[in-house]
């Protein structure tokens, strides 16, 4: 699934990037790596959402979250 298609309140594991090569290197400079945690904490009606990652609050837009594949963390807690 996509992070795009997550559900606010929720953490989820990142498991790829798949962007244009200098959004990924933005991202991964972000904290945005395979393996992170990620929670969404707020989606807004345009299609952007706010999540925490690393203890930071980012914005992503629709292409952007819609291009990271992610799996639900079920029962387990991340340390964001």
């Amino acid at each position: 699934m996509t992070l795009y298609d997550g559900n606010t309140g929720a953490s989820y594991q990142v498991k790829g990037v798949f962007v244009e090569e200098a959004v990924t290197r933005r991202l991964q400079a972000l904290g945005i790596n395979d393996g992170t945690c990620i929670r969404i904490l707020n989606r807004k009606k345009q299609g952007a959402m706010i999540i925490q990652v690393r203890g930071t609050r980012l914005a992503l837009g629709r292409h952007i979250s819609s291009c990271i594949e992610v799996t639900e963390l079920k029962g387990e807690e991340c340390a964001i």
